[in-house]
């Protein structure tokens, strides 16, 4: 009994030490940016003397950090109602009025930012507190193992008894064909893989089966016949209905959720996750309970069961999270401007557009889809959960532009290799065995577009061969005529 008070005690005064040495950190961080920056002051306007800035800074970074973890849980709740496409930059503005705000609230009445200045601030301060607070945990033993092991205790004491039998989670590599995963795994891009299928020495965990999909190559078709058993009437990606008169398109919330009722209605059963199963990140929910980033419920009637962007919350309800999070969204739109512009003047072929809203779109898919369902696929192992299916985008997103096989798409299946990697350690704290079975709805191949291969649309191709009016441009094409 003593031992386990005494441990107790050293895990508190650990923590203690640790909130510490971040809110150090922290100030020390306020004090070189009020220096640098010079619409940021820690001192009146007469001056004060070194202990009084001191002292200025140490407050600021303390209710900075008291406001992110006590007020930013509700902020994020509120964000919920905003569409995902621009949260990743709403975190930055929030977070700087955060740090006006423990400003204003500093006692001594020291000090002052300029609005646009506190973004840059806060930012920079949220990381540094993250990055500290990451590395102390690492130099601890068993800080993460613990927080782990917190959290299943937390959900296992809130929910039902979990069953002693393994449940199953299954991560979709959207788009990755058969030998594109052998390719990054032998040239040593996802040693986890690697380590799973016994190629690096170590005995196989898994076992790489080749499979084909039939006419309709895509992820509707694909998803909807393994969460619900069913792709029957789903041709292409998008198609025209002439019995309804709509265009049918499969990552839109309407013609999603319609796809998934006739294949439930066609089959007589739920989905593959029925039994206490989640949906994360999918097109369609498989009969789950609980459901995150599904498109076939974004257009229900907002509630707790069918929130499709409730698991936004979890994870950035942690202020660390969003911060790191945005910055990763900002750099990865940075480097889909670099790499496309590096297309560009090497001339790649084939080459598809990569301007307007795309390096915002790739940045959503890449860093905060994969971020917001990784961390909600950890939450469902802690909580015990038996079938778990998410389905990772990132690839298929940048591969469709970037080409299958290149630089850019092999350096995306790196970083989804440290997620697989992440949720292996989970499962090693779940209170339950996990089977992980990695899986791809489809693959791809590299190819130009109609219009990039023949110099016309098909729809003018159409036009042209009905005689009707086309433009000039097409008309001096071999195939206007």
């Amino acid at each position: 009994m003593r031992s386990v008070g005494a441990g107790r005690w050293r895990r508190v005064a650990s923590q203690v030490g640790r909130s510490v040495t971040v809110w150090a950190v922290s100030t020390l961080t306020m004090l070189v940016l009020a220096g640098i920056l010079p619409d940021f002051r820690l001192q009146s306007p007469d001056g004060d003397s070194a202990t009084d800035i001191a002292m200025t800074a140490a407050v600021g970074a303390g209710a900075f950090g008291l406001l992110s973890a006590l007020v930013w849980p509700l902020l994020v709740r509120l964000l919920l109602l905003v569409p995902a496409l621009v949260l990743g930059l709403l975190v930055f503005f929030l977070n700087g009025g955060l740090l006006l705000l423990a400003i204003d609230v500093n006692p001594a009445g020291r000090g002052g930012v300029a609005p646009e200045t506190a973004v840059v601030v806060a930012a920079v301060m949220s990381a540094v507190a993250s990055a500290t607070g990451g590395a102390l945990a690492v130099r601890d033993d068993d800080a993460y193992r613990r927080r782990l092991y917190r959290l299943a205790d937390r959900r296992r004491r809130s929910g039902p008894p979990c069953p002693a039998d393994p449940g199953t989670v299954f991560l979709q590599l959207d788009g990755v064909g058969h030998d594109v995963l052998l390719d990054a795994v032998d040239r040593g891009a996802m040693p986890t893989v690697a380590r799973w299928l016994g190629r690096d020495g170590s005995s196989a965990t898994h076992r790489l089966a080749q499979w084909r999909t039939d006419w309709s190559s895509q992820t509707g078709a694909s998803q909807l016949g393994i969460l619900h058993g069913s792709n029957h009437d789903v041709p292409a990606f998008r198609w025209y209905e002439k019995d309804s008169g709509e265009v049918m398109v499969c990552n839109r919330p309407t013609s999603a959720a319609e796809l998934q009722y006739r294949a439930v209605r066609r089959t007589g059963d739920g989905g593959l996750l029925s039994l206490d199963g989640a949906s994360r990140g999918n097109l369609f929910g498989g009969g789950a309970d609980e459901q995150a980033l599904v498109l076939s419920i974004a257009t229900r009637r907002r509630s707790r069961e069918t929130r499709s962007r409730s698991g936004y919350f979890a994870y950035f309800s942690d202020p660390a999270n969003a911060v790191r999070t945005a910055m990763s969204f900002v750099a990865e739109v940075c480097r889909e401007v670099g790499q496309s512009t590096r297309a560009r003047v090497h001339k790649v072929r084939p080459r598809v557009s990569r301007g307007g809203l795309y390096p915002f779109v790739r940045a959503f898919a890449t860093v905060v889809e994969r971020d917001v369902v990784v961390a909600a696929v950890m939450g469902d192992m802690l909580a015990g959960r038996t079938a778990v299916y998410a389905d990772l985008v990132a690839y298929d997103e940048v591969a469709h532009h970037s080409g299958p096989v290149g630089r850019d798409a092999a350096k995306v299946l790196g970083r989804l290799d440290r997620s697989l990697a992440l949720i292996e350690n989970v499962a090693e704290h779940a209170p339950r065995p996990y089977r992980i079975v990695l899986l791809s709805d489809h693959g791809q191949s590299p190819g130009e577009t109609f219009r990039a291969r023949y110099g016309l649309t098909l729809a003018d191709l159409v036009r042209a061969g009905c005689g009707l009016p086309v433009p000039r441009s097409a008309r001096r094409t071999r195939s206007g005529a």
